[in-house]
């Protein structure tokens, strides 16, 4: 990074710094204007699911402009959009049976809560009393002021607390971790969970909630933190009995990421209503969606049939045509295959080289998506200080020509304040000699930033 001395018109992430450019990539690096070459380990944010540069994708977004560029949703559809729609709800197996595109991961939040409102309003007795939403504390759902007032994470809440909506109440997340007591089993730990989620209905008026809303593997606000077993049809089973519904968020975790194309195979559960991102399109455009279960269908198609909800670029035929591309090459290629198989060896290697490193609380993850958890103290979890901006430290110094890699860094782990963990999440198409190097120069960038901290 370099300082904003030199001239931007443009508003960067922080104006007291302008990045080097990004000239080129190709696979799982990029290339810097400088002549440097960076090892993206991250995906960017666990975006770019394909490396870059891929040469298929690329063409058929190529094609799809020289067909038509836009049209806009309340007069025409494209063939794409719903050939998209067509392959992903099969991919559920019919489960979730209709899709709505949209641009990013916060636009497609936005749109499963008000769909939640709405399906509630579109029953034969409607129930317009409810108006709240559950959601776990140390979590992230997106940026918009109703996604972050859905989310938990206290730094990203912080300054805006005050434009928040009030109707969403948080609970515990399954973060074993810190949070699972000595000697308690995975079936009591959910008990305790489920009890706490009915608790919290009870609370609040069991028939004031639309949904609960939560990530199968927490990304940013935790760090690739999965649910014990059984965690997730437990959950659902509380929302039934109170007769709400339940979002899986899967912006971050979904499409492929985790091993399975959703995240949700691994639970045992299906939801309501779920949301996509990031690897829908691996970074090719912009691009997120909604799927959406059969039963909300069927109640709007015997309603009004209308969502009132849209986008100027809802539906937008090149970013529809990239997701196609991805997706298809995802399952022609076997890459669900080759995401367990290369996150298998990730995790054998970050154990073997970090688990014992003294400042290395816990590592953990799924499939090409794993979390490092850092403690200055391993016997009593302690974190390091807020203050010390550990995980920018350790960002900021992957990103020096000597490591040139991508170390995603992350604040608030413990309590939405403190505690500090990094994200690992190359492309699908690693190689092993890739991951080699992934690991290796985290640890040595470990060792150089937290030897002076932990003093």
């Amino acid at each position: 990074m370099t300082t904003s001395t030199p001239s931007s018109a443009l508003l960067h992430r922080n104006t007291h710094f302008i990045p080097k450019k990004v000239v080129g990539g190709k696979g799982s690096y990029l290339f810097l204007e400088d002549g440097s070459k960076f090892l993206d380990s991250t995906g960017g944010a666990a975006v770019s699911c394909l490396g870059h540069g891929h040469e298929q994708i690329t063409q058929a977004i190529k094609d799809q402009m020289d067909q038509v560029s836009y049209c806009h949703s309340a007069f025409f559809g494209t063939e794409v959009s719903e050939e998209l729609a067509r392959f992903l709800v099969d991919s559920t197996g019919g489960k979730l049976s209709k899709l709505y595109v949209v641009s990013s991961g916060s636009e497609a939040v936005e749109a499963a809560v008000k769909l939640a409102r709405h399906y509630f309003l579109e029953l034969p007795t409607p129930q317009p009393q409810r108006t709240r939403f559950i959601a776990r504390s140390s979590s992230y759902h997106g940026v918009t002021l109703g996604a972050l007032g859905v989310g938990g994470h206290v730094l990203r809440r912080q300054p805006f607390e005050p434009l928040l909506a009030k109707n969403t109440s948080h609970v515990s997340p399954c973060y074993a971790y810190r949070d699972k007591k000595y000697n308690e089993s995975d079936a009591d730990y959910v008990a305790r969970l489920a009890a706490e989620l009915d608790a919290e209905f009870e609370r609040v008026g069991p028939d004031t909630v639309c949904a609960f809303v939560a990530e199968p593997v927490v990304g940013a606000a935790l760090g690739c933190v999965p649910a014990v077993p059984g965690y997730f049809p437990a959950m659902k089973a509380v929302c039934e009995k109170h007769g709400a519904l339940l979002i899986m968020d899967e912006i971050m975790s979904g499409m492929g990421r985790c091993g399975t194309l959703h995240a949700w195979e691994q639970e045992g559960v299906v939801p309501d209503i779920q949301t996509i991102g990031k690897g829908l399109g691996g970074g090719y455009a912009p691009v997120s969606g909604v799927l959406i279960g059969d039963s909300i269908v069927q109640t709007m198609d015997k309603g009004t049939g209308v969502f009132r909800h849209g986008h100027t670029y809802q539906g937008h035929p090149v970013s529809c045509a990239a997701a196609l591309a991805v997706q298809k090459t995802i399952q022609e290629q076997s890459l669900l295959e080759r995401v367990r198989e290369m996150g298998a060896y990730l995790e054998k290697q970050l154990r073997e080289q970090l688990e014992d490193h003294p400042y290395v609380g816990n590592i953990r993850g799924r499939g090409l998506f794993w979390g490092i958890e850092f403690v200055k103290n391993k016997a009593t979890k302690e974190p390091f200080d807020p203050s010390s901006r550990l995980s920018f430290l350790l960002q900021e110094k992957g990103l020096h020509p000597k490591f040139a890699i991508s170390l995603y860094g992350c604040t608030g782990t413990v309590d939405g304040i403190r505690g500090d963990h990094v994200i690992l999440a190359p492309p699908y198409t690693v190689s092993k000699e890739e991951i080699d190097i992934i690991v290796d120069t985290t640890t040595k960038v470990l060792g150089e930033v937290l030897v002076d901290l932990a003093v």
